[in-house]
């Protein structure tokens, strides 16, 4: 008789960084990539914020695939609809370690902001929803705020943050009907997002980085 099983077990995570972790570092970002890509080549796009007292941690989602064809290039992602919900308890488990592994190593006012790139930004505040850990501000970034959660029983954490929603004016993901889509997802949740935009399509420009990081 066929029968199909769950087990947990452990496994070894992936994750970059840029700066230090140390009593001087004031200021942590903990930036999730977008669907099929590597924590190694997202990371990248922080360096702009290498100041001797930011530390950046991109972790890397735990499942991997060939983008194209079976010796091409690897991405990562965060969750298919496959056992999702095993997915998104495994994922929110691992990031709350990362988060727990470093912050103690840091300066104890340290702010602490949650960057989530499209798939990216779902993740994000999926385990917040698990876990809620101490952070001062999510950034969905080219990302849209997941429609399937419950935000009012928890709308004092959220809005107790700051809470940024921006994307490029020619993102060619977020359509005119997805951003409208969007709004009223934000506009149910009553979570008090910022609005913004920037030049560009479905990426993370350095420029736009330093500049949202320097609000």
């Amino acid at each position: 008789m066929y029968q199909h099983h769950k087990l947990k077990v452990e496994r070894t995570a992936q994750y970059s960084t840029i700066g230090n972790a140390n009593k001087n570092t004031t200021r942590l970002v903990i930036a999730c990539h977008g669907q099929g890509q590597l924590a190694k080549h997202f990371v990248r796009r922080f360096d702009v914020l290498d100041d001797g007292k930011t530390l950046v941690i991109a972790p890397e989602a735990l499942s991997k695939f060939y983008i194209k064809n079976m010796q091409g290039e690897v991405g990562a992602c965060w969750m298919t609809r496959e056992d999702r919900l095993d997915e998104i308890s495994d994922y929110t488990n691992y990031l709350q370690q990362l988060y727990d592994h470093y912050v103690p190593m840091l300066s104890e006012e340290v702010e602490i902001i949650l960057f989530g790139f499209s798939q990216g930004g779902a993740t994000i505040f999926r385990w917040a929803m698990e876990k809620f850990p101490k952070v001062d501000a999510f950034i969905l970034f080219g990302s849209m705020l997941p429609e399937d959660l419950d935000y009012s029983p928890h709308l004092d954490y959220f809005n107790s943050k700051k809470l940024i929603w921006i994307y490029g004016t020619e993102d060619q993901f977020l359509t005119p009907p997805r951003l409208e889509f969007g709004r009223n997802v934000i506009a149910k949740s009553q979570l008090n997002f910022e609005e913004l935009t920037f030049e560009g399509k479905h990426v993370v420009p350095r420029e736009v980085v330093k500049t949202l990081f320097e609000k």
